[in-house]
């Protein structure tokens, strides 16, 4: 069953409308790196990441693992490693999963441009925790940490995101 992203900001998640927040330019068909906008598509859900000394270890058919205080994700086009999770320190343009505002205490992991990545097609696509008020993310898809802790409980592994861009 598909979680549906709405431009509004809205999931709709099981029947069930949960308020989410987008990336800050909003949503876009054609993703680029550093564009802001969350990607429209059907994607698949690969695994979940979360903070073990702050949230307890998730129930999930996904894969789920802790977050270590090395870890990263390249969004470096230029790097072969782009838009892969990779081991701090990290010589190319990265992202810190480790992260002190709690947005990375349960991460799932989008299947956006990763089978295989596409260089300048976007990187580092999670559902995360929001920040407070909803604000904008960087291209990600965010909601409160029990609505996110309760979809990961609920998934089945051939679960899906469907980001449904705005009409024309």
């Amino acid at each position: 069953m598909p979680l549906i992203v709405h431009p509004d900001g809205v999931i709709d998640w099981r029947g069930r409308l949960l308020r989410c927040a987008l990336g800050r330019s909003g949503i876009a068909v054609d993703k680029r790196e550093g564009d802001g906008a969350t990607p429209a598509g059907r994607f698949p859900l690969r695994r979940v990441l979360y903070r073990a000394d702050r949230v307890p270890a998730p129930r999930s058919t996904l894969p789920a693992s802790p977050i270590a205080e090395t870890d990263g994700w390249c969004d470096d086009p230029a790097d072969a490693r782009y838009n892969r999770q990779v081991t701090l320190p990290w010589p190319g343009r990265h992202e810190t999963l480790w992260r002190e505002d709690g947005l990375y205490d349960l991460v799932v992991v989008v299947g956006h441009n990763d089978d295989p990545p596409v260089p300048h097609r976007g990187s580092a696509i999670f559902i995360h925790v929001a920040r407070p008020g909803y604000a904008p993310t960087e291209g990600c898809v965010a909601l409160a940490l029990d609505d996110l802790r309760e979809i990961v409980e609920e998934l089945a592994p051939d679960d899906e995101i469907r980001i449904v861009a705005p009409a024309p």
